[in-house]
C-alpha cells in the first residue's frame, strides 16, 4: 500500500509507517536539519528510509495532485502553535498548518488519514478549533472560500453535516489521546491521534486496547520482584508514594494480557555508561553540566521517562535527564532519547547534540506509529479481501 507524509521531521512517524508495510511516493520536510538526518541514513543504505523520495520543501507549496488515490495520508503537523509548553496562539500561529493537511487530503483522497498532534490541542481554549479540525477533516472538498474567516467556515461546515447529505468526499474521523507508556514505549508521552477512513469503504475501526500497564510495572517491581531479578540486581526500596497502591495489589488480579510499563532502565541498560568514554554505539556520547532545578528533576531509572522535550529555544534541560536512584543526574545521550522514542539503533542523527535532541524530542515514537499504521493497513486489506471476494462470488 502507498502512502505520502507530510511534516516528517527527522523520520520517526514515517520509520513506524513503513514498518507497518505502507511504502512512501513522499516524505516531505521543510528543516534542512531534519532532512540531513534522513539524507545521512539514506547514503548509509538503512532500510527502509534508503528508499523513501525526500522532498526538503515548504508543504504550503507542495502539489499534491499527483499522489491522488494513495492509500494512506500521514503526518504530524507543527505542535507549537497548541503546545503547553509554547506560546499557545493555536490557529494565529503562522506554524499552524492543519490546513494543509487537508489540502492534502481534498487533493489525494487517500482511504485512510494519520495525523499527530499535541495533548494540548484539547485544551478547552481551543474547544472550537478542534471542532474546526475534526469537520475539515471530515469534509476536505468543503473549502474555505476567498477571505473567509475560520468561523465563518466552520459555520458551513457545521450546516452541512447537520444535514446529512453526505454525496462529497466524507471520511470518518476518530481521535484519542494515547500515552505511549500503554503500548510499550518507554516514556509517558500523551499525543493526539487523528484517524480517518473514507466513507464509502463502510469501514468500523477503533484505537488499539492498552497493552502495558502502570499497576503491572509495580506488581513485577513491589510485589513478584520479577523487575529487579530480570536486571540482575538487588531489589530496591519501594518509594512511599507507591506504597498504598502496591498495597492494593498484592493478591489482587491484573487482566493476563496486561504488560508492566517499560521504564528507562528497560530501554537502556545494555548500552555501556557514556561517562567512561567511547563506544560503540552511534550518538552515545556524554554531554556534562546536568542540574535539578524547580518542577524539573529529571526521569527516574525504573520509571518511564517523562515525556522528551524539543524546546523553541534548545533542548529543556530537567525534562531530558536521567536521574538515578541516588540522586545524581546526567542529560541522555542522543542514544538514549533515541531509544525512549524507540527508534532502531542503526539510525543516527547527523546534527550537534542539541539540534539531535530537538529532532528526537519532536518525532512521533516509531513503535506507535508502527501499531496505528498496522491496525490502519489491516483494516484496508481486510476491506480488499471482501471486496474481492464478493466480485469473484459475482462472477460465479
Amino acid at each position: 500500500m502507498r502512502s505520502i507524509e507530510l511534516f516528517a521531521g527527522a523520520g520517526g512517524l514515517a520509520l513506524g509507517v513503513s514498518a507497518a508495510g505502507f511504502a512512501h511516493e513522499a516524505v516531505i520536510e521543510l528543516d534542512r536539519d531534519s532532512c540531513d538526518t534522513i539524507r545521512e541514513n539514506q547514503r548509509r543504505g538503512i532500510r527502509p528510509v534508503r528508499s523513501w523520495p525526500l522532498f526538503e520543501a515548504d508543504v504550503t507549496e507542495f502539489d499534491f495532485k499527483p499522489y491522488a488515490g494513495i492509500d494512506l495520508v500521514a503526518g504530524g503537523p507543527p505542535c507549537q502553535p497548541f503546545s503547553i509548553g509554547g506560546k499557545a496562539k493555536g490557529h494565529v500561529d503562522r506554524r499552524n498548518l492543519f490546513p494543509e493537511v487537508v489540502r492534502a487530503v481534498r487533493d489525494t483522497q487517500p482511504q485512510a488519514i494519520l495525523i499527530e498532534n499535541v495533548k494540548g490541542l484539547l485544551r478547552p481554549k481551543f474547544a472550537r478549533y478542534f471542532e474546526y479540525i475534526l469537520l475539515q477533516l471530515s469534509y476536505p472538498t468543503i473549502a474555505p472560500k476567498p477571505a473567509e474567516d475560520w468561523r465563518e467556515h466552520l459555520a458551513r461546515l457545521e450546516q452541512h453535516h447537520t444535514k446529512g447529505r453526505l454525496r462529497d468526499l466524507t471520511y470518518q474521523v476518530v481521535f484519542d489521546c494515547l500515552n505511549a507508556a500503554n503500548y510499550g514505549v518507554p516514556q509517558r508521552r500523551e499525543r493526539v491521534f487523528f484517524v480517518g477512513f473514507r466513507k464509502d469503504l463502510g469501514i468500523e475501526w477503533s484505537f488499539p486496547r492498552p497493552t502495558h500497564t502502570h499497576d503491572a510495572l509495580l506488581r513485577s517491581q513491589w510485589v513478584t520482584g520479577d523487575y529487579w531479578e530480570r536486571h540482575q540486581i538487588q531489589e530496591c526500596t519501594c518509594p512511599d508514594k507507591w506504597r498504598g497502591r502496591v498495597e492494593r495489589l498484592r493478591g489482587g488480579l491484573l487482566f493476563e494480557s496486561d504488560m508492566p510499563w517499560r521504564t528507562v532502565r528497560d530501554a537502556i541498560s545494555d548500552l555501556p555508561d557514556p561517562t567512561k568514554g567511547e563506544n560503540d554505539f552511534p550518538n552515545h556520547v556524554y554531554n556534562p553540566g546536568a542540574r535539578t532545578y524547580a518542577g524539573h528533576t529529571g526521569s527516574p531509572l525504573d520509571e518511564p521517562a517523562k515525556t522528551l522535550k524539543a524546546g523553541d529555544h534548545g533542548v529543556p534541560g530537567g525534562e531530558n535527564m536521567l536521574a538515578y536512584p541516588n540522586g545524581e543526574v546526567r542529560y541522555f545521550t542522543v542514544r538514549e532519547s533515541a531509544r525512549l522514542q524507540t527508534f532502531p539503533d542503526d539510525f543516527v542523527f547527523a546534527a550537534s547534540w542539541t539540534e539531535s535532541m530537538r529532532q528526537v524530542g519532536n518525532a512521533v515514537a516509531v513503535k506507535m506509529a508502527r501499531l496505528l499504521a498496522s491496525s490502519i493497513k489491516a483494516e484496508l486489506a481486510r476491506k480488499r479481501r471482501l471486496d474481492k471476494a464478493l466480485q469473484s462470488s459475482g462472477q460465479a
